[in-house]
């Protein structure tokens, strides 16, 4: 958003994209515990999980992030907080894509003076552009990620294990559901990325050019944590009703290619809202934003000093 010039267009695709991978790699790694917990408070409370807890006479599982990530700790062991982690590296492989789209977009529908300040609103329309091209390439990553999640508590459970490893749960969806059954739940996962990258993107791209632009702050680390911080927050905010919708429709049970609790995303809106109250669209808000927050910093404060260190400008 203004406040100085947009360098480094004449850098390829190919090296944007690396540089990408690499800042997205780092911060999945870092934070993936809390994507685990986040996951395990989004599904807590579907019908399927109440009844069993109901017949057991049990109360729900988890009740809170802290306990949610202990008791997955103590019960299962610690390195399942770490389960899932290879299909979301592999999603950031292709999701990183987010970040060459944006910059092409954003040039192409921006002014080519690089000292003029750009519409917010421009912003976020390359935002939300390049979080739907990313997440709809990225999908079956997804999905078998939120399978493998889960696949602990299933255990504990008493339930047959689906997945057995990061190939078998791909060919095993392939099997069951055909191929188009990797792309299972990929409008709300689009949906969601729009808006997370509407709310990430644009918000640290706007934020951290306005600093410059305004105020006495140079272009360096402290400037990219501040910025980091607002585009965590904003995105945490406005993904966290279709992040819950999302995981709930991709880790449903299927029968005959179809979901057996929802029908559509907008049927699992209203039925979650009706049987737990609106503000279940926001349960696991807190472990969004635990996670978004320093997912957002590591990212940011990676992606602008690989970019410096490989000789392209800053973002």
């Amino acid at each position: 958003m203004g406040g100085g010039p947009r360098i480094g267009s004449d850098v390829g695709l190919g090296p944007k994209m690396a540089l990408s991978v690499t800042a997205s790699i780092v911060a999945e790694t870092v934070t993936f515990p809390l994507d685990l917990t986040k996951t395990r408070l989004m599904i807590q409370g579907e019908r399927g999980q109440l009844a069993a807890a109901s017949s057991a006479g049990q109360p729900p599982a988890y009740r809170g992030m802290m306990k949610t990530a202990a008791g997955i700790a103590s019960e299962e062991g610690v390195l399942k907080l770490w389960q899932g982690v290879t299909p979301a590296l592999l999603r950031h492989c292709v999701y990183a894509s987010r970040l060459p789209f944006y910059e092409g977009i954003r040039e192409r529908i921006t002014s080519p003076d690089p000292n003029q300040i750009t519409p917010i609103w421009r912003c976020a329309v390359a935002g939300m552009a390049a979080g739907c091209l990313a997440q709809f390439l990225a999908s079956p990553n997804d999905l078998v990620k939120v399978r493998m999640q889960m696949e602990g508590r299933r255990l504990l459970e008493g339930k047959e294990p689906r997945v057995r490893g990061v190939w078998h749960a791909y060919s095993g969806i392939v099997r069951q559901d055909g191929f188009r059954g990797l792309w299972k739940g990929w409008v709300p996962n689009v949906q969601r990325a729009a808006l997370v990258n509407m709310g990430d993107l644009t918000t640290y791209d706007s934020v951290k050019h306005r600093l410059l632009a305004n105020t006495s702050l140079q272009d360096n680390a402290i400037t990219h944590a501040i910025s980091s911080f607002c585009s965590g927050f904003v995105a945490a905010c406005v993904s966290t009703p279709a992040d819950v919708v999302k995981t709930r429709i991709m880790n449903q049970p299927v029968v005959d290619g179809r979901g057996t609790l929802y029908k559509s995303s907008t049927d699992c809106l209203l039925q979650t809202v009706r049987q737990e109250g609106f503000f279940a669209l926001y349960k696991g808000f807190l472990p969004i934003w635990y996670r978004m927050a320093p997912w957002s910093l590591t990212f940011w404060l990676t992606f602008e000093q690989v970019r410096k260190v490989s000789g392209v400008s800053s973002f």
